[in-house]
């Protein structure tokens, strides 16, 4: 069996891409199942697509990546299957997927962990917003062979085109990379809050209740991200995100918050700041929104929490008490390691490719 990866960006680069389905290629190996990944961005297009200006760049190594996927078209009939996540292509019509589907009569495996087919662009290429196609989730998924979906709110909007839908949830390594726990005894305990810029404005559903809750008690708030959201807060510590110490970085979290708005768009995602902190012994707060309230259950590995008051009384139950953040937080580790882990999901990704 020989299997084509295609995705938008260069291997080991990207989150959705190296917790969806790359951490899983040591098992295809170890099943003697060849794979091959082409990207539609190179690495030089890659390392500014997300910041401002570099237009030419940015022109450049979109109209380089179509003319590469025309030329992997050639290659296709190497494969059994085509792997795609999200998009072929990042704009226009979906050209690529109808000529793997209807013209060469190849398997797709379409693959997706968000909300991709409302609109939503990047603060950083609103001009790109004009080229980008939608509608073309709908039309991918009426040609795929199968579908993978991060959560149930997404298999929801795939079972309307096409019945071979199936949940695998993203999820960590707890053998290789997430493989270390925390340590909660501590009287200075940290509440922190990892994600990319395009999620920075979920900080502000909590960032009132955090400075009201260190004027009572003496607490770090940790920040992971690509960029600096510069929060009015005391004992407030910025981490850039650095996929090297990514885990390590965690581990000052001994609180990990993840809120939401309750929207669209929120609703399908897939909860995984919840699982990175889990997986590391840290218990989780969450908004009830998607799939949240599934990887959280309130009151035994973490805390839900719908209402400022709400969060300020887990927050605050948790700062006071290093025992329940050690018992929450092995709680949390056995469940992500039964439930939301690459050993326990790596079976559920080789069977889509029977």
């Amino acid at each position: 069996m020989r299997i084509l990866f295609l995705a938008p960006y260069p291997a080991n680069e990207s989150p959705s891409q190296r917790y969806r389905f790359e951490h899983y290629f040591s098992f295809l190996t170890s099943n003697r199942i060849e794979y091959d990944y082409k990207s539609f961005l190179d690495m030089s297009t890659w390392k500014v697509i997300f910041k401002q200006g570099h237009y030419f760049k940015k022109v450049t190594g979109i109209l380089y990546g179509f003319i590469q996927r025309f030329f992997q078209l050639f290659i296709l009939y190497k494969y059994n299957y085509i792997y795609i996540h999200r998009e072929a292509s990042p704009a226009g019509p979906p050209v690529f997927e109808w000529i793997i589907s209807k013209i060469l009569r190849k398997k797709i495996i379409y693959d997706f962990d968000d909300a991709i087919w409302i609109p939503a662009t990047s603060i950083y290429n609103k001009a790109a917003s004009s080229f980008k196609n939608f509608g073309k989730v709908a039309k991918i998924c009426k040609w795929s062979y199968k579908i993978s979906v991060g959560n149930s709110y997404l298999a929801q909007f795939a079972l309307q085109y096409n019945k071979n839908v199936f949940i695998i949830p993203t999820v960590v390594n707890t053998e290789t990379v997430h493989n270390k726990l925390q340590d909660q005894q501590t009287t200075r305990p940290a509440v922190g809050w990892t994600g990319s810029f395009s999620t920075l404005k979920y900080l502000d559903i909590v960032t009132e209740t955090i400075k009201e809750l260190q004027a009572k008690f003496d607490f770090k708030f940790i920040v992971i991200a690509d960029k600096d959201p510069q929060l009015p807060l005391d004992n407030y510590v910025f981490i850039k995100w650095n996929k090297n110490s990514e885990t390590n970085d965690l581990l000052n979290f001994h609180i990990g918050i993840m809120p939401l708005y309750d929207d669209e768009i929120s609703k399908g995602k897939c909860g995984f700041k919840a699982i990175q902190y889990m997986s590391l012994g840290i218990p989780a707060i969450v908004s009830p929104v998607g799939v949240n309230t599934e990887i959280v259950t309130d009151g035994f590995d973490g805390f839900v929490c719908a209402s400022k008051p709400g969060w300020s009384s887990k927050i605050e139950k948790l700062l006071v008490d290093s025992a329940l953040r050690q018992q929450m937080g092995m709680a949390a580790r056995k469940k992500v390691e039964n439930n939301y882990s690459v050993k326990a999901t790596s079976q559920m990704f080789l069977d889509l490719f029977n």
